[in-house]
């Protein structure tokens, strides 16, 4: 891999800043809130034990960010490039997540623009995994060109595995 899946990354309004062991209490503060795992297939990582295991899987991935609302400072959520294949020139972005107060203000499309215009000077083939009850997902991964290529088994770091749909956005088809 002849490039980097965690330099900053910002616009505007937001950062994406390489996630540190040290990020761990200002994310686990967003992801306390059992609302926010609701439609997602490991509903328990509102518990600080279940989230610690997530959290180390994020450091140890080397591509996971905390998203950054420059304006005040506070930290919304969390996002990561993974998995990237040198054959099929192909990369995930994956793990995201919001807080409630992020919720419904499209804030979710500006930080895939921002990782999608920056993975795609890259890569050719971006892949998601979404739960498949994690129906907030499937609709703004759509709502960003998504197209649904198939159903996969996913082990998620240290968690059981659970069935995932996998959603697809090509190159030569990303809106800018």
């Amino acid at each position: 891999m002849n490039f980097s899946i965690q330099t900053v990354l910002e616009n505007e309004k937001y950062q994406l800043i390489p996630l540190q062991q040290g990020d761990f209490e200002s994310l686990y503060e967003v992801a306390s809130d059992p609302k926010v795992w609701d439609q997602h297939p490991n509903k328990d990582r509102y518990k600080r034990e279940v989230f610690e295991n997530f959290f180390k899987g994020a450091i140890e991935s080397k591509g996971a960010f905390k998203i950054i609302e420059k304006e005040t400072g506070a930290v919304l959520g969390s996002s990561r490039f993974y998995d990237y294949d040198e054959e099929t020139n192909r990369i995930f972005i994956g793990y995201t997540f919001y807080g409630t107060k992020s919720w419904g203000k499209g804030i979710n499309p500006q930080i895939k623009k921002l990782m999608l215009d920056y993975i795609f000077q890259f890569v050719d083939i971006v892949h998601f995994h979404i739960g498949k009850e994690n129906y907030r997902s499937q609709i703004a991964l759509e709502r960003l060109g998504g197209k649904k290529i198939a159903e996969q088994e996913v082990a998620y770091f240290g968690e059981p595995t659970r069935t995932n749909f996998v959603y697809e956005i090509r190159k030569e088809n990303h809106w800018v």
